[in-house]
């Protein structure tokens, strides 16, 4: 598995790396993960390659791997893997192509983030840049053997963008069982949190893709017109003052409880604590903190996104809001606020229920059987051994890699948008 990103870095890539890896792991597989060196990454990891890389990319958390040459190749040699997983379109995405084609390995890669959204992290971010974004990573799509996607929507946007491999849904699990329990009156505890107070909540990185500003001024409007009300905010990013910023000025930042980044048994304990989850995300190709906090019995308030839109059902595990609709998302939080104890008793257990699908065992297995179908025709297409075979599958690579970029080029300077919309 391939990744720009991973540990220490708490994100939804991150986790669903490691999530895999652990579980195909269990079943008896042999899973590498090769990822850029981070600062304060863990020792000992075990499992993990880590490349040389330039630190925090652009004042971010994100490292960029250096084209150091012949690390992945002694690897590869000694490893003989069967599959590559690559999870981003760029950087070690072109490396996991490149290594794929070298060796006539399968390329699988997971779709997991919606590129056009982060464009802020960019010196430049307008419309252009967007169309080339989108581009490149549809184009790297086409290039692969197979497009891993975690929800219909995203399955829908990528064939509406013209990618043509063949896509498969498989969302990442989580420990369904496992945030069924937990105590959240520790988690109350020790944020201050009365235990009679309704608790909105909400986990993720603290950073502008996630629409937190919309999100800080609903709620705090919220908390205003009910004394009643506390927010619990699980996570850390450069969103972080802004946010205690504007709980203050609306005069209700002594109801307002920053975390920090909590793992876990906490996190669970945490989702255990609020009586409903609030998201504004348009960014997201999953959101699995939605599924985590819907099976610790949590319904969710949310702005229509894809992600959101794939797990929830309105007034059956929460409510999906059109756009960013301060209004509509206080009227909500309202309906649920003013639910009885015996109708919110149930719209737990139906919460619950509704995210049984997410299991490791039923996630595992459909990443096996589609790691196995690639793996197939893999063989059964594979070219004779020879140097002048090699030398010619590394160029035709290298001129793939460049044509994409080529393409994504023409693509932002186009007048052609509507499949980018």
């Amino acid at each position: 598995m391939m990744t720009n990103t991973y540990t220490p870095i708490v994100g939804g890539v991150e986790k669903s790396i490691s999530t895999f890896s652990e579980n195909l792991r269990k079943e008896g597989h042999k899973v590498l993960i090769a990822a850029p060196a981070f600062k304060d990454a863990p020792k000992n990891e075990g499992y993990v390659i880590r490349l040389p890389a330039l630190q925090k990319f652009n004042q971010t958390d994100f490292s960029v791997n250096l084209p150091v040459p012949g690390i992945l190749s002694k690897i590869m040699k000694s490893f003989h893997p069967d599959i590559v997983h690559s999870h981003h379109p760029f950087l070690m995405g072109d490396l996991a192509l490149r290594l794929a084609r070298q060796y006539e390995l399968p390329l699988v890669f997971t779709y997991h983030t919606m590129f056009e959204q982060y464009l802020h992290y960019l010196p430049v971010h307008n419309e252009q840049v967007k169309r080339f974004v989108i581009g490149l990573s549809c184009g790297y799509a086409n290039l692969t053997d197979r497009v891993i996607v975690p929800t219909q929507s995203v399955y829908d946007v990528l064939k509406d963008r013209e990618v043509r491999t063949p896509l498969a849904i498989i969302p990442t699990s989580i420990d369904v069982a496992a945030y069924a329990r937990g105590a959240g009156q520790n988690i109350r505890g020790r944020f201050d949190i009365p235990g009679s107070a309704y608790l909105i909540g909400h986990v993720g990185r603290l950073e502008t893709e996630k629409n937190l500003e919309f999100l800080s001024r609903t709620v705090s409007s919220f908390l205003q017109s009910r004394q009643d009300v506390h927010f619990l905010v699980v996570g850390k990013g450069s969103l972080t003052k802004k946010i205690k910023a504007q709980f203050d000025a609306a005069g209700v930042g002594d109801r307002l409880h920053l975390a920090g980044v909590l793992q876990g048994q906490e996190l669970i304990d945490s989702y255990q604590a609020m009586d409903v989850f609030s998201f504004s995300s348009h960014s997201e190709t999953q959101g699995m903190v939605l599924v985590e906090a819907m099976a610790a019995g949590v319904p969710v308030v949310a702005v229509e996104a894809p992600g959101a839109r794939d797990v929830i059902r309105n007034e059956q595990n929460g409510r999906i809001i059109s756009g960013d609709d301060e209004k509509a998302f206080c009227k909500a939080l309202t309906w649920h606020y003013q639910l009885s104890e015996d109708q919110k008793y149930k719209l737990r257990e139906h919460t619950r229920d509704s995210v049984k699908n997410y299991s490791h065992e039923n996630c595992v297995q459909r990443l096996l059987e589609l790691y196995e179908s690639v793996e197939f025709q893999a063989r059964a297409t594979k070219h004779e051994n020879s140097v002048w075979g090699h030398i010619m599958n590394r160029v035709k690579t290298e001129w793939e890699l460049l044509k994409n970029i080529t393409g994504a080029s023409e693509s932002a300077l186009s007048d052609k948008q509507k499949k980018y919309e």
